[in-house]
């Protein structure tokens, strides 16, 4: 989820939203809104997605199917979510933290089962969860200066990896085998570019609030 609530959990002072008797619910909402809700849900799914992945030793195409739906169901809502918080101003501050663990987590816990089970090489793993740490802390780093916006690339890059990710978790062989390794082949370069602009947006920012910090200090003399 993104954006900036109107008061702390989206309350008093919210734009109204469209359809109705849930846009006047919408104004009222707080911490247990239809948005947070599909993020703890998709929370709760990572223990349970972990245990289908690896049942009968992490091989049987019948638990790895259920273990996609639940990996399916979790991306799902990530898009859903999102798309609420911002639509009915349903933004958090429970949201803001909760949603990118989430999203980070489910993902995490897909790329090192696949290792483990020796369907995924680690470095591909090292390379996707590095990016993503990186990213993070980058955010952090200039949280105070403003914040880094998703672009284009991110939001190509989470859905190559969902793609690809999925496609990994579902024991398939032949075409489809090849195909997968392509596809993630594809998230890789992407999760890599993607980084590397974030790396470049991040030391911009800061550039540019120091700088702003210097000449307010210099004109309050």
């Amino acid at each position: 989820m993104s954006g900036v609530p109107a008061s702390a959990a989206g309350g008093t002072g919210a734009k109204p939203a469209p359809g109705g008797k849930l846009g006047a619910a919408v104004d009222q909402a707080g911490l247990w809104n239809i948005a947070n809700i599909l993020t703890m849900m998709r929370l709760l799914l990572v223990p349970g997605f972990v245990m289908l992945l690896i049942q009968d030793g992490g091989f049987d195409p019948v638990w790895r199917a259920w273990a996609w739906a639940a990996f399916a169901v979790a991306m799902i809502t990530d898009i859903f979510d999102g798309h609420l918080a911002r639509t009915y101003n349903l933004v958090t501050d429970f949201g803001k933290i909760a949603d990118p663990i989430a999203d980070k987590a489910i993902m995490g816990a897909a790329l090192l089962c696949l290792s483990v089970l020796g369907d995924l090489p680690w470095w591909v793993t090292g390379v996707i969860l590095f990016r993503e740490l990186g990213v993070t802390l980058m955010r952090f780093w200039v949280i105070r200066h403003g914040v880094i916006p998703a672009s284009r690339g991110g939001k190509l890059k989470t859905l190559t990896q969902g793609v690809a990710v999925g496609m990994y978790v579902l024991a398939l062989t032949g075409p489809l085998a090849t195909l997968r390794f392509w596809v993630m082949a594809v998230a890789v370069l992407l999760t890599v570019l993607t980084g590397l602009d974030y790396v470049r947006q991040a030391v911009m920012l800061r550039r540019q609030g120091l700088a702003e910090e210097r000449a307010a200090a210099e004109s309050a003399r």
